[in-house]
Order: structure tokens, then sequence, then C-alpha cells
């Protein structure tokens, strides 16, 4: 790619991530509260991995040979939305009905309901076992398609998660790239001081993974980092740790200390709107 397409394709994703943050703000806006912080904060490596990254067909969200992207973090689901209304694969009309009796967009992921959820979460620390186990079940099809499995920096405090990664790195996985959202927040505080999980780069390399920490709000940087996890030639799974900003794109709510689950003002949406769309 010329250095012209090369940067014409970064404001493409761009776009692309605000798009995403702005569908997830009118979805905030109907209920007046939610995990927007994440989905705001997430948004750019959505963009990447919709709009660069993943291979899947908008109007068949069931094809067989897609690319899978598994949510392990259920209450995360306002963030997938937000991507899968702009993708295509759900109709932007739906967008109104986010939380509400008989929506298709229930406040946790719900396979059932929602096209393109691909599992249900929930309890934290699940995601990466299925990941594992959907990537066995398409090597032995003999497909090519590929696993892209986002996991919060607070699911590596399960032990779930490690007996994952060691079996993914086992059966040498190279479908299966995991998405690591490292904001530092949990429920009950800092991740980090909740459960240490440095030095992560590390312990996921001593696991026998192909590790990359990039800056999870740089497209650029994520552009790369997405690029070298599906070309690297060793057979091992890959995971990419991305470090992002709750709230990025909102300045008011990227500087609140707690943004795990926000309540905002009904004034303040609109606001968050504005602010958004000037970039400040």
């Amino acid at each position: 790619m010329t250095d012209s397409r090369h940067a014409s394709h970064v404001l493409s994703l761009q776009q692309r991530a605000t798009n995403i943050r702005r569908h997830a703000l009118l979805m905030g806006q109907i209920q007046g509260q939610g995990y927007i912080g994440q989905a705001l904060g997430a948004a750019d490596l959505l963009a990447v991995s919709y709009f660069h990254a993943m291979n899947y067909r908008p109007d068949q969200p069931e094809w067989e040979e897609r690319d899978r992207f598994y949510l392990s973090i259920g209450h995360y689901a306002i963030a997938l939305y937000a991507a899968l209304l702009e993708a295509g694969v759900i109709p932007e009309e739906e967008r109104e009905t986010y939380g509400t009796d008989e929506s298709r967009l229930p406040m946790s992921g719900m396979a059932a309901y929602t096209p393109g959820m691909e599992i249900t979460g929930g309890s934290l620390g699940h995601g990466l076992g299925i990941a594992v186990g959907a990537c066995l079940g398409l090597k032995q099809k003999g497909s090519q398609a590929r696993v892209y499995n986002l996991l919060s920096d607070g699911e590596l405090n399960e032990g779930s998660t490690w007996e994952a990664a060691m079996s993914a790195s086992h059966w040498q996985l190279d479908n299966l790239i995991a998405l690591i959202d490292v904001n530092n927040q949990q429920a009950d505080g800092h991740s980090s001081e909740i459960l240490a999980f440095e030095p992560i780069v590390d312990r996921w390399q001593a696991f026998g993974w192909y590790t990359q920490r990039v800056d999870g709000n740089d497209i650029s940087a994520l552009q790369a980092a997405f690029d070298a996890a599906r070309s690297w030639p060793e057979p091992q799974p890959r995971v990419i740790i991305c470090d992002t900003r709750m709230g990025k794109g909102v300045p008011f709510l990227e500087s609140r200390e707690k943004t795990h689950f926000i309540r905002v003002d009904a004034d303040e949406w609109d606001k968050a709107l504005t602010a958004l769309e000037q970039g400040v």
C-alpha cells in the first residue's frame, strides 16, 4: 500500500471509529447510563477489526467462512452493537431499541438475540476457552477463518483464561487472535490494584503466544499490529494487548475518575456528541 493510500485508509478507519462512538452514545442516551466508557475506549480496535482485518459478509452473518469476533466481556455489548451497526450487520433503525423489551440489542450480549453476536458473554473468563474450541473446530474443517476474541484486563484475574491460553499454545492455534482491552478499570477499582497483571507481555510470551502491545487508541499502530498478527509465520496463537482510555473521544468522560459504569446526566449526552464531532 502506497503512503497516500495508507494515509487515506487510516483516515477512513478513524472516521469509522468516530461513527462507532456516535452509535454507542446514541444508544447510551436511551438508557441514560451504561458501559459507555468501554465502548468509547474500544472503538478504535473495533474499527480496525471490522473495517481492516476481518473477512465477513454483513448480509450473511452466519456465512460459514466468516472470521468470528467473540466478545468475552458481555457487558461491552453496547460497543459491539455500535460496530455491528456501522458494519451494516444490524439495521440502523434498531439502534433506538437498545435495552428495551423485545429488542435484539439487550444490555448484555446474547448470541441468541443479535446478528453478529457470536457468543453469549457474562461471567468473565469464558470467552477465550470458547474461542480455543472454535479454532480447533475450524482447523478440523480445513477452514481458513480466524477467531478474534476481545477480552478485558479484568479477565486476566480468571484462572480459566490462563488454562485457555495454555491450551491455545499447545494446539498451535495460529487462527486465534486475542485482543486484550487494558483500560485498568473494573467494578471494584483499578485492575492493576485488584490483581496485578504486569509484566503482561512477558506472561503471554511465556505461555507461547506471539505477543504485541500497542496504544489501543492509535489507528496506525493497531493496523500494523493486526497485519503483523495475521502474517506471523509461526504456528502460534497471537495476542494484541491494547492500552485504551476509557471515554476516549469525549474529554469530560475521559477525565472522570470512575468510569466502569457511567451515569450520564440528561443534558450531558448532547454535550458528549458535540465534543465527539468537534474532536475536542
